[in-house]
């Protein structure tokens, strides 16, 4: 079986996809939506994005990448790099029978993963806070959007928002 490498990340129209240590909106259907894609399947993220989710998320299998030697977290599992989190991550998924592995950030584990990434699940959200981490520049040459759809803004969302599914071009 196949394991596809997928990126999932909500991106503003400025390029922002955090702000001093967490998101710098609130979007409760994004985070719905983060919940349906990734349960079941391995989530791999850097440290600073393990620090602002607090706690292990349930219903999947969390890797940590640091290069921080002595790092241990409860109910995570933790390597020095991208490539041996990889490794585990796709043989966990095949043990669960899933086709997939998520990379949910941050800005450094995005841009080593990217160039190895199949597909991305990309909420463009309609504004331009302040932050300061971007996602790293998408070459449009090399992805093809093959779906989007709207995501019905609740009352707990700050700005419209938009998910756009990108697949890597043959």
């Amino acid at each position: 079986m196949t394991v596809l490498i997928s990126l999932i990340v909500a991106v503003a129209k400025n390029g922002v996809i955090g702000a001093n240590g967490g998101l710098p909106w609130r979007l409760s259907s994004d985070l719905k939506t983060f919940r349906r894609l990734t349960l079941g399947k391995p989530i791999v993220m850097g440290r600073k994005t393990f620090a602002s989710l607090g706690k292990p998320l349930d219903g999947r299998d969390n890797i940590v990448v640091t290069r921080d030697p002595y790092f241990e977290a409860e109910g995570v599992s933790v390597f020095n790099t991208l490539t041996e989190a990889l490794v585990l991550a796709r043989a966990l998924a095949r043990t669960n029978g899933s086709d997939e592995v998520m990379i949910i950030g941050g800005a450094e584990i995005y841009q080593a993963a990217l160039p190895l990434a199949n597909r991305i699940y990309w909420t463009a959200v309609d504004a331009e806070p302040e932050g300061d981490v971007v996602f790293p520049p998408l070459a449009t040459s090399e992805w093809a959007q093959v779906s989007s759809e709207v995501l019905p803004r609740g009352p707990k969302d700050d700005h419209n928002a938009q998910l756009v599914i990108f697949e890597r071009k043959p």
